[in-house]
């Protein structure tokens, strides 16, 4: 027993020791020399201080920003230890009362908006993180912001259309607005004024 359980225990320190400690100082070193920005979380810092990551979604509530997809991760929305979705089918009366709520509250933001809602504004993503809304979300909600910011519709669409990424190598994913950046960019542009 001696004989297989040493070459056990040092084939166990040694792989230890490769995958463990050496395999992540070479992976987080190459990481940090080639990638900082996004090795560090892709963070967005104004005055020295992180405001967000380009990557994780944040709640707005204030009508004069845009509002990003809703988040169903808990104990609070956006919750990046705890990424999930809300596991509920099509069919299930709790997510349809959800997207009810959820559509009666855009409506009371903007009660002369007879536009049909985009499902995104309405439901989570499988995460409950993302970042991004459709254009046709942001698009939805630009009447809304440009009054409570007090500006023209199209300033406000102008912006849209400016942060709008493409599908990633030109073929994977949807066209999409990154809502942290769009309402950094647009109270930017009221500090400007």
């Amino acid at each position: 027993m001696k004989k297989q359980l040493k070459p056990a225990l040092v084939t166990f320190l040694i792989l230890t020791v490769v995958t463990g400690l050496i395999y992540p100082a070479i992976v987080t070193g190459l990481a940090q020399l080639l990638f900082p920005y996004q090795a560090n979380g892709s963070l967005i810092v104004r005055e020295g201080k992180p405001i967000g990551s380009i990557l994780l979604g944040q709640p707005f509530d204030d009508p004069k920003y845009f509002w990003g997809r809703p988040s169903a991760t808990a104990p609070f929305p956006y919750n990046a230890a705890a990424s999930s979705g809300s596991n509920l089918g099509p069919t299930n009366p709790a997510l349809m009362e959800a997207v009810t709520t959820r559509v009666a509250a855009l409506k009371t933001a903007d009660p002369g908006n007879e536009a049909p809602v985009p499902v995104d504004l309405v439901t989570a993503s499988g995460s409950g993180l993302d970042p991004h809304i459709s254009p046709a979300a942001a698009e939805y909600q630009v009447r809304r912001v440009a009054r409570a910011r007090g500006m023209e519709e199209t300033v406000v669409r102008t912006a849209v259309s400016q942060h709008i990424e493409g599908r990633q190598l030109g073929i994977l994913g949807e066209r999409r607005v990154n809502v942290l950046v769009l309402n950094l960019a647009l109270d930017a542009s009221a500090q400007r004024r």
